[in-house]
């Protein structure tokens, strides 16, 4: 009666566990489970000992610790992966090619100066010209708000990651305290185990874990190397927080009381968080900086031309000209650990001034203290790390560094930003067609008594405004192999200036570095001892029909505007950055996705419940439960006949 009663309990147990094992198979985390059996001590009598049946010593799971892990880095390292792709997707979306793009924008707007040089009189087509330019700066600002909104979509994603996270933690925390509470029992809480496995994974989505195991059955988990999110029933909480250079970027940190602890996307190994860092930081920031970049160079190049030149405002040749785009003004960022005042405002400062837009790069620098050097500055251009020291008033890449006064204090930094804003406050200045500078300052003319075959070419302003205004300088040859002798006369034929020099074929006059009056002449021939050319202001009634400065400007379309590059040149790289960025995270999703999916399915396949096993296990329980069912029905009957025998 015993052994069937102890073989009944133990296969009925064994029957409890696997139907759980069949509910719960479609359950995320869940880990097969099984009863496990003993051999009850045997009894001695002197024929031997004779076995007393089986007992149910404990219901365990079927869990590696190992897979378990690695699954759930694989799965961090795929978050990681996926969240950025994600993000770099919707930056490819600013990045258009065609008609859509802003380098044939930019293309667009210089290429309508085209009718402006055969007809620079006709304000029809002036208007044209300003529509395309109202439409370009139009078109970048728009792509400045998109990167802004983008800016938005991580901040907010962040925001919702770290709520799961703390949210989870708290989870975690529980567990573990209700696992504590049960350990003292001696048997493991299996479900409540694979509960908190289940928190833990979902966690890893987010941000990469380590995980200590404590004797009361607690886990600790710990995050960003080392940095304490759950120990015990104890959660920590994440927290956003700003960048500390750039306001308008995010950071996570860590709060333990009133501490703050800033976490480093790189410490944060994976996890969706650290993949929207990554990219807040570097992708997003690069392609801002590309936009910028574009936008501060045309505006730059078409400014300068613009002012060059003499529009048709009256009086004629007198109402200067004015720049046509305003965009945004470069920054020097504070660092929130630089030294304040009383009042919680920077000590020392920085400002940056553009000195030429066409030789700004797209980057973001870091300005600090040498620490080997105190009182030293040195610069990091982060796009390529390339270090350099400066020092007040040095200018690099196209851009004027000025401290403030006081200057920077020991131990500040700034982050540098020349181009970041630039396209998001692009726009037209100017709304009158008769603004625009489409007629030269100056007028070039050969003598009609020259005996050589040299012809004025082209005429380029090359300053502004002309260093002496209203000025005339002749060019006379002296010889036949391109002496000349020149002088600069004012209106009353008085010589304010005069030099000598030699021309080239190929070469303008007067040759860099010298200069006569902010002009530079090509010619085309060659001219003999004796010719005579002329550079004189140009007239006011032939100013309507003057197209030197619209010539200028039609040329900047194929001229190297951008940092060396075409704008549509420096477009068309812009575009490929991109591109690549976003093909080489789609690779690096595809593999991460991959390995997360071979590691998941190497814990499910020793944790994991297999169906067509569990169903052969039901029916060998069930015949083993029947069995011990018949061994007490034999009992009972033996138990009756020996009534049946000892009854009077």
């Amino acid at each position: 009666m015993s052994l069937g009663i102890k073989a009944m309990q133990a296969n009925y147990a064994s029957l409890q566990v696997t139907g759980h094992n069949i509910a719960n198979a479609n359950v995320a985390g869940y880990s097969r489970q099984q009863a496990e059996l003993a051999t009850s001590q045997g009894q001695f009598t002197g024929a031997g000992f004779f076995g007393r049946g089986v007992n149910v010593v404990s219901v365990t799971r079927s869990h590696d610790a190992f897979l378990t892990r690695e699954a759930d880095y694989a799965r961090s390292l795929a978050a990681t992966d996926s969240a950025k792709l994600q993000m770099l997707r919707r930056l490819e979306s600013i990045f258009k090619g065609g008609e859509q793009g802003l380098g044939h924008a930019a293309n667009e707007f210089l290429g309508a100066m085209t009718d402006l040089t055969t007809r620079p009189d006709d304000l029809a087509v002036r208007r044209v010209v300003m529509a395309r330019a109202g439409d370009l700066a139009a078109r970048f600002a728009e792509a400045g708000r998109s990167l802004d909104d983008v800016q938005a979509g991580v901040t907010a994603t962040l925001r919702t990651a770290v709520a799961e996270v703390n949210s989870l933690a708290k989870a975690i925390a529980s567990a573990n305290q209700r696992i504590a509470g049960l350990t003292g029992l001696g048997q493991p809480a299996n479900d409540l185990l694979d509960e908190r496995e289940r928190l833990i994974s979902k966690l890893s989505q987010h941000v990469s874990v380590s995980r200590v195991e404590a004797a009361d059955g607690t886990q600790a988990i710990f995050i960003a190397g080392g940095q304490r999110l759950v120990l015990g029933a104890e959660a920590a909480q994440l927290q956003m927080l700003q960048d500390p250079a750039d306001p308008t970027r995010s950071a996570v940190g860590l709060v333990e009381g009133n501490v703050r602890r800033p976490l480093d996307e790189n410490s944060l190994a994976g996890g969706d968080i650290a993949g929207l860092l990554r990219f807040q930081n570097s992708d997003l920031v690069q392609g801002r900086n590309l936009v910028g970049q574009l936008a501060a160079a045309v505006a730059g190049a078409v400014n300068e031309q613009q002012q060059r030149g003499l529009n048709l405002q009256p009086p004629l040749g007198q109402a200067v000209s004015q720049p046509l785009f305003a965009v945004g003004a470069p920054q020097a960022l504070p660092y929130v650990a630089n030294a304040r005042d009383a009042s919680g405002n920077p000590v020392g400062s920085v400002q940056l001034t553009v000195t030429d837009a066409g030789a700004l790069q797209a980057s973001d620098y870091e300005l600090r203290e040498d620490p080997a050097n105190a009182g030293q500055w040195t610069l990091l251009r982060k796009a390529d790390g390339l270090l350099r020291n400066v020092a007040d008033g040095d200018e690099v890449d196209g851009l004027r560094i000025s401290f403030g006064n006081p200057p920077p204090q020991a131990g500040d930094r700034f982050l540098l930003q020349p181009v970041a804003r630039a396209a998001n406050d692009m726009r037209r200045l100017l709304d009158d067609p008769r603004d625009l500078a489409a007629a030269s300052p100056l007028v070039a003319t050969a003598d009609a008594g020259n005996t050589g075959t040299a012809q004025v070419s082209s005429l380029a302003i090359t300053s502004s405004p002309l260093p002496v205004a209203g000025a005339t300088a002749r060019v006379s040859f002296t010889s036949d192999s391109g002496d000349y002798d020149w002088e600069l006369v004012d209106s009353a034929n008085n010589v304010l200036a005069s030099g000598s020099g030699q021309w080239q074929p190929g070469q303008t006059i007067p040759a860099p570095p010298q200069d006569i009056n902010g002009f530079a002449l090509q010619l085309s021939g060659v001219p003999r001892s004796g010719d005579l050319l002329t550079v004189a202001p140009t007239p006011p009634a032939a100013m309507a029909s003057n197209n030197g400065n619209a010539v200028a400007l039609l040329a900047l379309r194929d001229s190297p505007i951008v940092a060396g590059r075409t704008a549509s040149e420096s477009w068309g790289l812009a575009m490929a950055d991109v591109g690549v960025r976003v093909q080489s995270a789609a690779s690096a999703s595809d593999i991460s996705t991959a390995v997360a999916s071979q590691a998941e399915f190497s814990r499910t396949s020793k944790s994991g419940v297999n169906l067509d096993e569990e169903a052969a296990r039901l029916i060998h329980f069930q015949q083993s439960y029947q069995a011990a069912a018949k061994m007490l029905q034999v009992a009972q009957s033996l138990f009756d006949t020996l009534l049946d025998a000892a009854a009077p």
